[in-house]
């Protein structure tokens, strides 16, 4: 064997045995720490108060990174308040009501899909055309979930909260007529009971805005068809232009000789 070959065989001898330790080294090291991670894994499932302890810990960490990053408290629940949708997760024609009524009111999509989601389900509910909902919501309020009128009826749907307070009492009381959700349900129970009373749609508007007994309803019954037209033809995948919003109703007051009956007055949404 020449001195090449003995250098050669030596070199492979050495690489070999360097080789095999880096494996023993490494298996051992993962053999380690899977070890490691099997008896912490047991230790959180048989001592869950530890478990517990740890997460606390953690999510505290993690409120204490994110107020020193943002300057902001931490609220995880907040989202879960929010009245949003992504309209793009709608029924194509939901989505396109949505987007339109976001043209023409300048409110942000994510809010009135979940306004219209609402106003599907409920209209499915309470057999109303839901285009009928949304524009009732349109001329009283303009979609402004914090209106209020003169004569105290509020939210998006204009109830009148003092006449209806027992419609709130299961969405925890009277201040949930601020809550988009709870405030569009009940004004379409009210405007349901409206129609029913008065046998028809037209009637039943001029019933919701309290000028039953009235001539004239300042034309609310003739903008709230007009635009539930407009919302229909929208939903039906019709081109319909995104015109100026029309205005809030102006809210007309009864003559003393064109008052409601006593006995009619709590039945009334709103004198308006």
């Amino acid at each position: 064997m020449t001195a090449t070959t003995r250098i050669t065989k030596g070199l492979r001898t050495v690489a070999n045995d360097i080789a095999q330790g880096f494996f023993e080294i490494t298996h051992n090291g993962f053999a380690l720490l899977g070890l490691a991670v099997m008896f912490a894994t047991i230790t959180l499932m048989t001592h869950p108060e530890i478990r517990t302890e740890g997460e606390v810990r953690l999510m505290g960490w993690l409120q204490d990174r994110h107020i020193q990053t943002t300057g902001l408290e931490v609220e995880a629940a907040a989202v879960e308040r929010a009245t949003a949708t992504n309209p793009q997760d709608l029924p194509k024609q939901q989505a396109a009501v949505a987007y339109w009524l976001s043209k023409k009111y300048n409110i942000a999509p994510e809010p009135l899909s979940a306004l219209v989601s609402e106003a599907y389900e409920t209209g499915q509910r309470s057999k109303i055309d839901p285009t009928l909902i949304l524009a009732v919501m349109a001329v009283e309020s303009g979609f402004n979930p914090f209106a209020q009128s003169h004569v105290g009826a509020q939210g998006l749907m204009q109830v009148m909260t003092k006449v209806h307070s027992d419609k709130y009492e299961g969405f925890g009381g009277r201040m949930a007529a601020f809550d988009p959700v709870s405030n569009l349900r009940v004004g379409a129970k009210v405007l349901k009971e409206c129609i029913a009373r008065a046998g028809s749609i037209e009637g039943g508007l001029k019933y919701y805005v309290g000028a039953a007994n009235m001539e004239a309803d300042g034309g609310y019954t003739a903008k709230v068809l007009a635009e539930h037209s407009r919302l229909q033809s929208v939903a039906a995948g019709k081109p319909v232009p995104v015109m100026a919003p029309i205005p809030v109703k102006a809210t007309p007051v009864p003559s003393p000789e064109a008052a409601p009956p006593v006995e009619n007055v709590a039945s009334l949404i709103h004198s308006s």
